[in-house]
């Protein structure tokens, strides 16, 4: 065979995302501080766009704000006084770490388990990599 038919060849075994140039932009958290207390009052909409549950998300932020946060109907409770830009930079390091591909730098993956270690799998791309675990 040459090698335009081989790259052909391979060319079709890759799925359609692959090709997509969507553009994928971080969403805006919307905060409120009333009191002692900082209120994500759009998480679920967040979380939605970056494809990932809410547990994981908020484990995150906890541990990088040295806070508890606890899920108030449809918005997430921090404690403290935290400013919105300072949950934009943890927002933004979550996706890149635990959201973005590192191969293709698609947003299009999710989390498998495989032998105790947490991987990201890119559906895009197929790439799997593995990423820190969370602790409690």
């Amino acid at each position: 065979m040459e090698y335009d038919e081989l790259f052909e060849r391979a060319r079709k075994q890759l799925p359609e995302k692959v090709f997509e140039q969507s553009r994928f932009e971080i969403p805006e958290i919307r905060s409120v501080v009333e009191g002692n207390k900082t209120f994500i009052v759009n998480i679920r909409e967040v979380l939605e766009r970056i494809n990932r549950e809410v547990n994981h998300f908020l484990k995150f932020m906890a541990g990088e704000l040295a806070a508890s946060v606890t899920m108030e109907g449809a918005r997430a409770v921090f404690a403290g006084k935290h400013a919105k830009t300072t949950l934009q930079t943890l927002l933004e390091r979550y996706v890149k770490e635990y959201v973005i591909c590192a191969e293709c730098g698609k947003p299009d993956t999710q989390f498998i388990i495989e032998t105790r270690i947490l991987r990201k799998r890119c559906d895009a791309c197929g790439a799997t990599m593995s990423v820190k675990l969370l602790r409690k």
